[in-house]
Order: structure tokens, then C-alpha cells, then sequence
């Protein structure tokens, strides 16, 4: 599981973990846990539809394994040991939590580019106050078995990084 704050690389590391996985031969799928609970609206106990992302990560690591995948590249937010006991109870086994860091600065650009190239600057403001707080939350939580930081790392040597010191490849 690759994990961190808003902006700080998950998905496009995530992804580059994948296609070096496939260079590798090895059977795998890529998961951006955030296409999961997308779904409006949202249970007033549960904002950010967890319990519909664990419904669909269950199903979804049911037919891949049925198809031979035998590694699992999620990019998600995991905020405590309750969300990551859900993650690891959805796939059916354990997880290696890989935290990505970034000097706060560079996030922040990271996602004026984002919401600009998406042409979405309502949500930019919620975007740049949540990387703080989710930095802090992760931080807190300390369930990482590994971190690296990407502030100034190309998001390529992230995911070799990412498979080396998984001991993926």
C-alpha cells in the first residue's frame, strides 16, 4: 500500500510501480482506492464512503486473484491501524505500507497544477488545507513500514524505490 497526504504522489508512483511490475513479469494490479468510494452522496457517518471502498477493494481483489494477480499495488489513504486492518481484511492478507512524504511547499504546488490542469479551483482550497492535517494524522498514526520522500525525487526512482525496499523485485 502506498499511502500519504493529498498531492504527494500516490497514484502516479502507484502506477509506475505497476509498469515496472509488468516489465517484470509479475502478475499484479494497481489500485487508486480513491476511484472506490466515489459515490454521491456520502452517509453522513461515513463522509468519505470507506465502508463502500472496502465493499468494492473486497470484490475487486476477488477477481483479480481469480485471474492469477498475485500482488496488489493499492494508492490510498490509510489514517489509522482501523483503516489499515479494513484494507488488509478487503484483500485477505497483509500489507506493507509504503509512506510517501513531501515537504509541505512542494504538495501544495504539486496540487495548483493539478486543480489547474483539471480545471477545478473550488476544491483547491479544501485540497491545501487537507494536506497539512493529513500529514499530521499519518504521522501520528505510524503505521508505515517504510517511508520516502518525494520532494525532490522523479516519481520513476520513487516506485524503484518502492520495489526495492518492498523486496518486490
Amino acid at each position: 500500500m502506498i499511502t500519504g497526504t493529498v498531492g504527494v504522489g500516490k497514484t502516479s508512483v502507484a502506477d509506475l510501480v505497476g509498469d515496472l511490475l509488468a516489465e517484470a513479469s509479475v502478475p499484479h494490479a494497481v489500485m487508486d482506492l480513491d476511484r472506490l468510494n466515489q459515490s454521491w452522496p456520502a452517509p453522513d457517518e461515513d463522509p468519505f464512503n470507506f465502508r463502500l471502498l472496502l465493499r468494492n477493494l473486497r470484490g475487486l481483489t476477488a477477481n483479480y486473484l481469480d485471474v492469477g494477480v498475485r500482488r496488489f499495488v493499492l494508492a490510498g489513504v490509510a489514517e489509522n491501524t482501523a483503516d489499515l486492518d479494513g484494507y488488509q481484511a478487503a484483500i485477505g492478507m497483509p500489507l506493507q505500507v509504503c509512506r510517501l512524504i513531501a515537504d509541505l511547499p512542494a504538495v501544495h504546488t504539486r496540487l495548483r497544477l493539478r486543480h489547474e490542469a483539471a480545471n477545478d479551483p473550488e476544491s483547491l482550497p479544501w485540497h491545501l488545507e487537507r494536506a497539512g492535517q493529513l500529514h499530521q494524522i499519518i504521522d501520528q498514526a505510524a503505521i508505515a513500514d517504510f517511508t520516502i520522500d518525494t520532494t525532490e525525487v522523479p516519481p520513476s526512482a520513487v516506485a524503484a524505490s518502492v520495489l526495492k525496499t518492498a523486496g518486490w523485485i
